[in-house]
């Protein structure tokens, strides 16, 4: 009798588990592991507090708002970017909405092309706060061309800014962290780190650079329990990231940026990324719907993700050929149809 009554709960509780999976999933903005760590693993406010964070990238966008948001932690902050009037900004808006002084937030302007200066900016971050506990990198650009347009220039570019300069802070940071054993170094990658996406050949790349280099990196360090590689792949997300893409000439601004509104709240994808860092998640995806649906697509069901890809990369191509914003105007088009 014991044994029928254990088979009959199976039979109704694991359909029923599966329909709530399936509803959470519906409305879920970020991966299992990581909505899991939003709601009942450890806080930000908590397990952030006192720590010295360097965030790259951190005069506009994602990197912009993580730095509010670590400074309303109780985080003392190390700001890069290229613009120092931006980052000076950034600086006392992260002093008003926090109790953090003057001296717990250093603007670093940092040009990621420059790899030669980035051993002496790592030391005069370790020389102002003696040591740094999380690196978040997320300088870089986005590409916006079709390949075929595209100059080869373009696509070096890319890859010394978003790759080789991000690998070049690592690398000198990297030494300190072994060396005390701790930390924690967090790379913005992107949805297109996973899968590719049409007109953002060069970017994607990049990209996938970025996920290959971490996740070899994470396995060399099994010695170092307490040093945790993390990487970041949100979709799409309102930030300044399309304004200052690449396009197919290396000079050659956007033309048409289009409208944000079908895109992640900044603030939420930072709050995400931090709920991430705080509990050790090593990889999230962090996106609404349905592109993150499009990410689990991509890693159990690759046969059905390239059918998807091509018919949605084709309206992509033909909206971007006819001057209209590749993304938004698709959106704008799906909701009024």
């Amino acid at each position: 009798q014991m044994d029928c009554w254990v088979l009959s709960a199976l039979c109704w509780t694991l359909p029923v588990c599966f329909l709530l999976h399936c509803l959470c999933f519906m409305f879920a903005d970020a991966d299992f592991t990581l909505l899991r760590a939003s709601l009942l693993g450890g806080r930000p406010e908590k397990k952030l507090k006192g720590l010295v964070v360097w965030v790259t990238g951190a005069s506009s966008g994602i990197g912009e708002e993580l730095a509010y948001q670590l400074a309303g932690c109780g985080s003392r902050l190390i700001l890069s970017a290229r613009r120092e009037d931006e980052l000076r900004r950034v600086k006392r808006r992260c002093l008003e909405r926090s109790d953090l002084k003057d001296e717990d937030v250093l603007v670093l302007p940092l040009d990621l092309l420059d790899r030669t200066s980035h051993e002496g900016k790592t030391k005069a971050a370790l020389q102002h706060f003696g040591h740094i506990d999380v690196l978040i990198n997320n300088g870089g650009r986005s590409q916006r061309s079709l390949c075929l347009e595209t100059r080869l220039e373009v696509y070096q570019a890319v890859m010394e800014l978003n790759f080789l300069g991000t690998v070049s802070v690592t690398k000198c940071v990297l030494p300190h962290m072994t060396g005390r054993g701790s930390g924690s170094i967090v790379t913005i990658s992107s949805v297109v780190g996973l899968a590719g996406v049409p007109l953002s050949t060069g970017y994607s790349a990049s990209k996938h650079a970025l996920q290959g280099f971490f996740n070899s990196l994470r396995p060399e360090l099994t010695d170092y329990p307490n040093l945790v590689i993390s990487t970041v792949c949100p979709g799409p997300v309102q930030s300044q990231i399309v304004h200052n893409a690449f396009t197919e000439e290396l000079h050659k601004s956007i033309e048409t940026v289009g409208s944000q509104e079908h895109k992640m709240p900044t603030s939420r994808c930072a709050r995400l990324i931090l709920v991430g860092v705080a509990n050790g998640v090593k990889e999230m995806w962090i996106s609404q719907q349905p592109f993150l649906l499009f990410y689990y697509l991509w890693q159990y069901t690759p046969t059905l993700a390239w059918f998807i890809t091509n018919l949605l990369g084709s309206k992509r191509v033909h909206n971007f050929k006819a001057g209209l914003d590749a993304d938004s105007a698709y959106f704008t088009k799906q909701k009024t149809s």
